[in-house]
């Protein structure tokens, strides 16, 4: 396998996501810089999964009709540009713009940089060339927090978009330079009609659910994009029924393998993806912590998700696609249950080791489901599946936050308005639960489910792998 190219992919990626999680730490400061509070500030972070959201479904038409190298490499300069906003940002007003304007880019970065993974990667070599590009999902988010602390407490918040520039520019470079031309170039028309309410119906749910787990507009808000979203999504596949040529194919779901897939790994992002929101608030409010300092112990999860990049090949191998997700899906919604008895006595040595378990059964569950989602979608259908996925792991993370932040705020009304460990304790239980939901629809795959990929259907089962499906 050819590593340079998932490495291009990982560490434009991996940008992203460290961004979309430093912000947060940085709110205060930011929000004191440009005369305004940090509730409001909050619009920011709505803003750029609005972006996200829009643009997500055209992602994949407009690497089909202008380049996936040519799109992935814009959308680096489109996220790169934002970032620079961001950081000559002197009002509420502007920031939020440019906060837009990153969540554009990072609308096409994920899915199409998944996209050209799957063209310039043969399907026995999909596991570990998803391992390196699911490294940036797991580390990110752990990553953001101890950076943002650092970069906010010894230099300036400023710096949180600057550190993007070379990292951006040397992106650019290599993309053009190592990702070879897919020459395919769509000559379809854009489904105009599927745009407009496949992006209303994704953004009415994420900014419906923002709203809803951060207080920023009165929760009405919420209930009614929420509302407006789902009925946009209805209306999209009444229309994606009868147009020759929809935006995102719902002929996809068909493919049962494609379906039950999505279905398992959302519902896992749903409860596993409240907890990077919820773990550094307990450490913080629960435990006096200051963001650092909870950062640093959030941090051994990435740790835990690189390690087992180095063995997710041989256990696939092994086990096969099914028995490795039910095995992981079961280990994570437990590790995220023992996050309900950390206590401030807790030792940190006990919870480094508890958090490091947590990344490594994350990561196995990660980079095992999105291969398995991609096993059997021939060519020709790989931009719409990778922007139907991005689609809904934004709809699914945002369930998940509001889902949690919900259980927080109602258990803090029930101990009469007071925050403690208990409200906190009670979220993780919950989220545990609903993770463990993930398992129900792996039960449905065959033992053999793309065999062809993880080769144990061919070297342990022996059955015939799988063929790619032409949709």
């Amino acid at each position: 396998m050819n590593r340079s190219i998932p490495l291009v992919l990982a560490v434009a990626l991996f940008m992203e996501q460290m961004d979309s999680t430093v912000i947060a730490t940085a709110l205060p400061a930011i929000a004191a810089d440009i005369h305004t509070n940090p509730i409001s500030l909050k619009l920011a972070l709505t803003a750029y999964l609005v972006s996200l959201a829009i643009f997500i479904p055209i992602s994949g038409w407009m690497a089909d009709r202008f380049g996936a190298r040519r799109i992935f490499a814009i959308a680096i300069g489109v996220f790169l540009t934002g970032s620079i906003a961001c950081a000559a940002s002197g009002s509420l007003v502007e920031f939020v713009v440019a906060r837009f304007l990153q969540g554009m880019g990072g609308a096409m970065m994920t899915p199409v940089g998944r996209l050209v993974l799957l063209r310039t990667t043969e399907k026995s070599q999909l596991v570990s060339a998803m391992a390196w590009l699911t490294i940036p999902a797991l580390v990110g988010p752990m990553v953001g927090p101890p950076v943002g602390g650092f970069l906010t407490t010894f230099l300036s918040w400023h710096w949180i978009f600057l550190i993007n520039i070379p990292i951006g520019l040397a992106g650019i470079v290599f993309a053009l330079k190592i990702i070879p031309d897919d020459g395919v170039r769509l000559r379809d028309k854009v489904d105009w009609t599927g745009f407009v309410l496949s992006g209303g119906a994704a953004s009415g749910i994420v900014f419906g659910l923002s709203v809803i787990s951060l207080p920023v507009l009165p929760p009405v808000w919420g209930i009614a994009a929420t509302a407006a979203g789902v009925l946009s999504l209805v209306a999209y596949f009444r229309h994606a029924r009868v147009h020759p040529k929809p935006l995102l194919d719902p002929k996809l779901f068909r493919n049962r393998t494609f379906s039950l897939s999505l279905l398992g790994s959302n519902l896992f992002r749903v409860g596993s993806g409240a907890v990077p929101f919820l773990l550094p608030l307990m450490l913080q409010l629960g435990f006096g912590m200051s963001p650092f300092q909870s950062g640093m112990i959030t941090f051994i999860s990435a740790a835990g998700a690189i390690v087992m990049k180095f063995a997710i090949k041989r256990i696939l191998t092994l086990g096969g696609f099914r028995t490795t997700l039910l095995v992981a899906a079961a280990g994570a919604a437990m590790s995220i249950a023992v996050n309900g008895f950390f206590t401030p006595a807790t030792p940190i040595a006990l919870m480094l080791v508890i958090l490091f378990a947590s990344g490594l059964v994350r990561s196995m569950f990660f980079t095992s489901v999105n291969a398995l989602t991609f096993s059997e979608i021939g060519p020709e259908s790989a931009a719409q599946a990778s922007s139907i996925t991005s689609a809904f792991q934004q709809v699914s993370i945002a369930i998940g936050v509001a889902l949690a932040g919900g259980i927080v705020e109602v258990a803090t009304r029930m101990n009469s308005g007071v925050l403690d460990l208990s409200a906190f304790h009670t979220a993780f239980f919950a989220v545990a639960a609903l993770t463990a939901f993930a398992i129900l629809p792996f039960l449905a795959l065959p033992p053999d489910a793309g065999g062809a990929v993880s080769g144990h259907t061919l070297k342990r089962a022996g059955s015939r792998a799988a063929s790619p499906v032409r949709s």
